[in-house]
C-alpha cells in the first residue's frame, strides 16, 4: 500500500496568515499511522486551521503537508483519503439515516446492494441498527452524531478528522460519547485527529496530544506527559489546573531558582507542626478558603511570608461538603514531593 510505514499526516514548517493574523506559523509535527491524536488549544489557537488544511478546505501559503508521504498541499478536497465529521453533523433532513451514510457511496457510482450491505455494517458499528428508516429529526443529538460518524467512515479513508464534534452534547452523553469513539478508532484501526479545546476529552481518548497557542505548538506528547511534564506555563495552566510558582516559593519548592508548576492535587495537607519524611518540599501557611466540588474539595492557602496563595485539591472521602478540618484561618503546612515540583522551560 503507498505510504505503508509512513507517517499518516506530515506537517513541514507549515504557515496560513489570514491579514496580519499568522493562524499557523511554521508548524511542524507528524501524526503516526492508526494513531487518535488531538490538537487541543483555545480559540484562535490554530488547531481548527490546521485540521482545515489536512481536509484540503484551506491552503497553506507556505511548508507541505503530507497524508501518508503524498504531498496533497495543493490537491483539491475529494482527492484527498481523508473524511470530516464536524460539530454540527451536516446531516441531510430530508433523508432517512441510511440515505445519509449511503450518499457519499452514491455520488462514487457504488451499487445499491454494495450501499445498503455497508451502510448496514457501519450503522452497527455505531450501535445504531434497526434505525437506518428514521430521519435525523427523530434521533437524540448522540445518535446523530453516530450518524454523521457512520457516513464519514463508510467509504473508508485512511485519516478520519473530527472538528469537535461532541461540542454541542450534554456532558454525560459527552462523557459516554468519548468511549464509544474510542473504542470505534480501535476497532477501525485508522488515523483519527480530533479538535477540541476540552483538555478532559484530549486526555481521555488520545494516544498522544498537541497543545496549541497563537498558531504555533507548545507540546506534544501522550496525555500524562503533557499534564505531568508541562513544557511550558501555558501548557501547565491550559492543560488541567495548576499553581505557577517562582521567586522565592519557586526555589522553595523546587530547590533552585526558576518557575515551576505544581498540579494542586500533588500537594498534601498536614498539622502545622508535623514534619513529613525526606524528599518532600514544606511550606507553612493559612487556610483561606475551601470550596466545595462534590467529590473533590478545592482548598486554598496563603503561603507565609508571601502575597502567594496555593491551591490544594482533596479527595472528599469523608463526604459532607468538605471543609471538616479545614477552616478558615488554619494554620496548616503544605507539602509536596519535589519530583512533582515541575520546572518550566520558557521562564515566563
Amino acid at each position: 500500500m503507498a505510504g505503508e510505514g509512513l507517517p499518516a499526516v506530515a506537517f513541514e514548517e507549515v504557515s496560513r496568515a489570514f491579514g496580519e493574523v499568522r493562524a499557523v506559523d511554521r508548524v511542524s509535527f507528524e501524526i503516526a499511522d492508526g494513531e487518535f491524536f488531538s490538537m487541543l488549544g483555545p480559540s484562535g489557537s490554530g488547531k481548527t486551521t490546521c485540521l482545515r488544511l489536512i481536509a484540503g478546505f484551506d491552503r497553506p501559503a507556505s511548508g507541505r503537508i503530507r497524508v501518508h508521504g503524498v504531498d496533497v498541499s495543493g490537491v483539491p478536497p475529494y482527492e484527498r483519503d481523508v473524511n470530516t465529521v464536524f460539530q454540527d453533523y451536516a446531516l441531510f433532513p430530508h433523508m432517512s439515516v441510511a440515505e445519509n451514510v449511503e450518499y457519499g457511496m452514491m455520488i462514487r457510482r457504488v451499487a445499491r446492494e454494495e450501499r445498503r450491505r455497508r451502510a448496514d455494517e457501519m450503522l452497527a458499528l455505531v450501535n445504531l441498527e434497526g434505525l437506518g428508516g428514521r430521519r435525523p429529526a427523530q434521533l437524540s443529538g448522540g445518535q446523530r452524531q453516530r450518524v454523521a460518524l457512520a457516513r464519514a467512515l463508510v467509504n473508508r479513508p485512511r485519516v478520519l478528522l473530527l472538528d469537535e464534534p461532541l461540542g454541542a452534547l450534554d456532558l454525560k452523553l459527552r462523557e459516554q460519547m468519548q468511549q464509544e469513539l474510542k473504542s470505534i478508532q480501535r476497532q477501525v484501526g485508522i488515523t483519527f485527529v480530533y479538535v477540541t479545546h476540552d483538555q478532559g476529552e484530549a486526555l481521555a481518548m488520545s494516544d498522544r496530544l498537541a497543545v496549541f497557542n497563537r498558531g504555533r505548538v507548545e507540546q506534544i506528547g501522550t496525555p500524562a506527559e503533557v499534564y505531568d511534564e508541562p513544557a511550558s506555563a501555558f501548557v501547565a495552566g491550559f492543560v488541567g489546573q495548576t499553581n505557577l510558582v517562582d521567586g522565592y516559593l519557586g526555589q522553595r519548592l523546587g530547590g533552585f531558582p526558576g518557575r515551576y508548576a505544581v498540579r494542586p492535587e500533588r500537594i498534601r495537607i498536614i498539622a502545622a507542626d508535623e514534619l513529613p519524611e525526606g524528599g518532600w518540599a514544606m511550606i507553612d501557611g493559612t487556610i483561606v478558603s475551601t470550596t466545595y466540588l462534590g467529590a473533590t474539595v478545592r482548598v486554598t492557602v496563603a503561603v507565609e511570608g508571601e502575597v502567594t496563595e496555593l491551591t490544594v485539591v482533596e479527595q472528599n472521602a469523608a463526604g459532607g461538603d468538605g471543609s471538616a478540618g479545614r477552616a478558615p484561618g488554619m494554620a496548616v503546612r503544605l507539602v509536596v514531593e519535589r519530583r512533582h515540583v515541575r520546572p518550566l522551560s520558557d521562564g515566563e
